[in-house]
C-alpha cells in the first residue's frame, strides 16, 4: 500500500464518518419523533380521561334533572338512562384510548420505517465506498507497480550512462520479531548483563532486580509477595493467564482496586506498579505470586546470549497500557486508530470488521511502498494479527505473506528483496478441543512453553546470521506487552499520536494515549552493534517505525513516531563485526512437549497408534466437557481478535458464492466454542488454498 492507497483510505474514512454522522442524525430524528409520539399518546390518554370524567358528570347531572321532572315510579327510568349513559361513556373512553394507542404506534412505526430507510440508505453509501475502495486499491497497486518499475528502469539507464548510483546503505534489511505478553523483569530481571552505555560509552548494567527486590501486597493475606526466580516455563491452566486487558493493566500499574474514571476527559492515575498480585488473584488464580516471578539466565539462554552479544534496551515500553491488539497496531502504524482494548463483539457488520483497521496517515507498509521498497510478512500460522490492517488481503494476493517455514530459504536467496520483514509467531492452540489456549505455539504466551519462543528467536537469528545479507541486516526482537507480569520501572508519559478515531467501535474507554504501558524486553541485533551494548534510552514500539524511517528516508506517520527515539545510534561501529556467533546455544530443557512435535508428523497431527477404549472414552468426556464450558461463555477478547482476522482471511480465499454464507455464519457466533470452530475452519480453508494439509493443534504434555 502507498500514498495512492492512503488517499483511498482517507476517502473511505471520510465517507464512513460522514455516513455515521448522518446515520446518527437519522436515529436522533427518529428518537425525537418517537418522543413526540409518546407525548401525543400521553396527551391523548389525558384527553380521554377528561372526556370520561365529563361524561360521567353529565350522565349524573342529566339523571338528577330527569328525576326532578318525572314523578315516582317513572324516575327509575332516569336511573336506567344514567346506567346506559355511563356504559356509553365507558365504551367511548376505551374506544378513545384504543384510538390513541393505535395512533401512537402508527406514529412510532412510521418513525421506525423512516429511520430504517434512512439508515439503510447511508449504509448502502458506506458499502459503496468500501467496494469502491477495493477497486481503487487495485488501480493503486497497478500504478505503484508501474511507478516502481519506471524508477528501477531509470536507475539502470542512469548507470549505463555513467551516473553514480545512490549511496549504498549500511542497513538494507530490517527484521522485526514481536512476541507475546512478557515484561522486562520477567525475562531479564535476574540477568546480570553488563556492558557499555550506548550514549555515554561508560560501563553500565541493565536495570534489573538483582540486589533490588520488589514486592506487591497480596490482598488475600495482607503479606508482601517478593520478586523471585525461577519462573515456570509455562503457566498451567489452574494458575491461569495473568490479565492484560485495559482494566487489568490499570489495576496492575495503579494498585489494587484502581478503576478508570468515567465522564469528562479521564487521565491515567498515578502509577506505582503495586497491583499485579491483586489483579491476578482477582482473576481467580490459585498462584497469584507467579506474576512476580522471573526467569533465570539458564532458562533463557537464547535471549541472554543475544543480549550480551549485541544490545539490550532496558527502557523499552509497550505503546499503551493494554493488551496485544492496540500495541501491535502501534508497531505497524504509530497509532491504534483509537483502539484502546481488545476488539469488541460484532453485533453489526462494520467497515473495520470487513476491511480492516484504517489509519488517517496510513501505516509503515504504505511508507515503504511510497519509496518502492519491498516488504514481507513471515507468518507462523494462518491468522497473523497484521492481517487485521486494511489492504492486507490485497498484499496477500501479491505474495507478501509467506509461511515461516520458508524463512531460512528466503533470506539465503542472494536476491532477497525485502527492506522490511515482520515476523509473526505461531499463536498456538485456539481450537475447540485443546485443553489450554495458546499452547504449542511460538509466541511465548504465558500459557505456553517459553522455550518454544526461544527456539523461534534462535531460528530467526541463525537464518539471518548465516545468510548473504548478514552484514546489511538489523534484527529487532521485542514483546507486544507485559502480559500481566510484574516490572518495577514506572512507565513514562507518551505523546498522543494526533490522529483520529477511524471507527467508533475502536475506543472503549475514552483513553487519550498519553501514557505508555509496562516495560517489555527488547534486543537489537546487527554486525554494526558493539558487543555488550546497553541502551538506557526510552523507547516504545514506535521506535521501530522511527528507526526504519531514518534508515530508508521515510516520512513519519503520527506525532508519536515523530517524537520517538530511534535505534540508529546503536549502529556505532565503523565496520561490521566478524565475531558474532554463527550458532546460538541449545534452548533450555523445559520438560514440556507437544504432540505436534512428533518427528514423523509434518502436518501438525498427532502420530497414529492404537488406544484403549477406556482412554478413548476419557478423552471424549474431556472434549465434551470442554465443549459445554466454551458454549457457556462469550468469546474471550483474544479470540474475538483472531476471529476477525480469520474472517478477513477466510473471505479472501473463499469462492465468491460462499462469502455471504461465511459472513452470515460469523455474525451468528454467540459463544467461545462457535468462535473457535470458525477460526479452525478458516485456518483449514486457508491451508487448503495454499496447497497444504489442514492441521490439528498439538497437545501440550509434560515429560516425566
Amino acid at each position: 500500500m502507498s500514498t495512492c492507497t492512503q488517499w483511498v483510505d482517507k476517502g473511505v474514512i471520510e465517507c464512513k464518518q460522514w455516513a455515521d454522522r448522518w446515520t446518527r442524525r437519522c436515529q436522533d430524528w427518529a428518537d425525537s419523533v418517537r418522543r413526540v409520539c409518546d407525548e401525543w399518546k400521553d396527551e391523548g390518554y389525558q384527553a380521554c380521561d377528561r372526556y370520561e370524567d365529563q361524561g360521567y358528570d353529565s350522565c349524573s347531572s342529566w339523571s338528577e334533572t330527569c328525576s326532578d321532572w318525572l314523578p315516582w315510579p317513572l324516575s327509575y327510568l332516569c336511573d336506567a338512562f344514567e346506567w346506559v349513559c355511563d356504559a356509553w361513556v365507558w365504551i367511548s373512553h376505551w374506544v378513545c384510548v384504543a384510538f390513541v394507542w393505535i395512533s401512537s404506534w402508527v406514529c412510532k412505526i412510521w418513525a421506525y420505517i423512516v429511520e430504517w430507510v434512512c439508515v439503510a440508505w447511508f449504509w448502502l453509501i458506506e458499502a459503496f465506498c468500501t467496494v469502491w475502495s477495493w477497486v481503487a486499491k487495485l488501480v493503486c497497486i497497478a500504478w505503484d507497480k508501474t511507478r516502481c518499475a519506471l524508477v528501477a528502469l531509470g536507475e539502470v539507464v542512469a548507470s549505463l550512462f555513467g551516473r553514480r548510483p545512490r549511496r549504498r546503505r549500511r542497513i538494507r534489511h530490517v527484521f522485526v520479531l514481536m512476541l507475546e505478553n512478557r515484561s522486562f523483569d520477567h525475562m531479564f530481571g535476574f540477568s546480570d548483563i553488563r556492558g557499555t552505555d550506548s550514549i555515554t560509552g561508560q560501563p553500565t548494567q541493565i536495570d534489573n532486580l538483582l540486589g533490588n527486590p520488589q514486592s506487591n501486597i497480596d490482598p488475600a493475606t495482607g503479606n508482601p509477595v517478593f520478586t523471585a526466580q525461577p519462573a515456570d516455563f509455562a503457566l498451567s491452566g489452574d494458575v491461569g493467564d495473568p490479565g492484560h486487558e485495559f482494566h487489568d493493566t490499570l489495576e496492575q500499574l495503579a494498585g489494587s482496586g484502581a478503576v478508570w474514571p468515567s465522564g469528562g476527559t479521564p487521565s491515567y492515575p498515578p502509577i506505582d506498579n503495586s497491583g499485579y498480585v491483586a489483579n491476578f488473584r482477582g482473576r481467580g488464580s490459585v498462584s497469584p505470586e507467579k506474576a512476580m516471578h522471573g526467569y533465570s539466565p539458564d532458562q533463557l539462554p537464547i535471549l541472554n546470549t543475544l543480549g550480551r552479544e549485541f544490545a539490550v534496551c532496558d527502557n523499552w515500553f509497550s505503546a499503551m497500557p493494554g493488551p496485544t491488539w492496540p500495541n501491535r497496531l502501534f508497531v505497524h502504524a504509530a497509532s491504534s486508530a483509537g483502539l484502546d482494548d481488545s476488539p469488541g463483539t460484532w453485533d453489526t457488520v462494520t467497515t473495520t470488521l470487513i476491511d480492516g483497521y484504517r489509519f488517517d496517515n496510513g501505516n509503515l507498509y504504505d511508507r515503504l511502498e511510497d519509496k518502492c521498497l519491498d516488504w514481507l510478512v513471515f507468518e507462523g500460522d494462518e491468522t497473523p494479527q497484521v492481517f487485521s490492517l486494511s489492504g492486507m488481503n490485497f498484499n496477500a494476493l501479491q505474495g507478501r505473506f509467506i509461511n515461516f517455514e520458508d524463512f531460512r530459504d528466503s533470506v539465503n536467496d542472494k536476491l532477497f528483496p525485502a527492506s522490511y520483514t515482520f515476523i509473526e509467531p505461531n499463536y498456538g492452540n485456539i481450537m475447540p478441543w485443546t485443553p489450554e489456549d495458546f499452547t504449542c505455539g511460538t509466541s511465548q504466551h504465558p500459557l505456553d512453553d517459553v522455550t518454544r519462543g526461544e527456539r523461534l528467536i534462535k531460528d530467526v537469528y541463525e537464518a539471518v546470521r548465516n545468510s548473504p545479507h548478514w552484514e546489511s541486516s538489523l534484527i529487532i526482537v521485542t514483546h507486544d506487552e507485559n502480559g500481566g507480569f510484574f516490572d518495577h520501572v514506572v512507565p513514562p508519559p507518551a505523546v498522543h499520536p494526533g490522529d483520529s478515531i477511524t471507527d467508533n467501535e475502536n475506543n472503549h474507554n475514552d483513553f487519550d494515549f498519553s501514557q505508555t504501558g509496562a516495560r517489555v524486553p527488547a534486543v537489537v541485533i546487527s554486525p554494526w552493534i558493539a558487543r555488550g551494548t546497553i541502551d538506557h534510552v526510552v523507547h516504545d514500539h514506535t521506535s521501530v517505525i522511527k528507526t526504519v524511517a531514518e534508515l530508508f528516508s521515510l516520512s513519519s506517520l503520527t506525532d508519536r513516531d515523530r517524537a520517538a527515539n530511534s535505534l540508529a545510534h546503536l549502529l556505532s561501529l565503523a565496520t561490521p563485526r566478524t565475531d558474532a556467533p554463527t550458532q546460538l546455544p541449545p534452548v533450555a530443557e523445559s520438560g514440556w512437549r507437544c504432540t505436534s512435535d512428533a518427528p514423523d508428523s509434518d502436518t501438525g497431527n498427532t502420530t497414529g497408534g492404537l488406544t484403549s477404549r477406556e482412554q478413548w472414552e476419557a478423552e471424549r468426556r474431556v472434549s465434551e466437557e470442554m465443549k459445554k464450558e466454551l458454549q457457556s461463555r462469550k468469546p474471550e477478547p483474544a479470540i474475538r481478535g483472531f476471529a476477525r482476522v480469520a474472517l478477513r482471511r477466510y473471505l479472501s480465499v473463499a469462492p465468491i458464492n460462499k462469502r455471504d454464507e461465511i459472513l452470515e455464519r460469523f455474525m451468528r457466533i454467540r459463544n467461545s466454542y462457535e468462535a473457535r470452530l470458525f477460526i479452525k475452519d478458516a485456518r483449514d480453508a486457508i491451508r487448503l488454498h495454499k496447497g497444504e494439509m489442514p492441521r490439528r493443534g498439538g497437545k501440550k504434555t509434560q515429560v516425566t
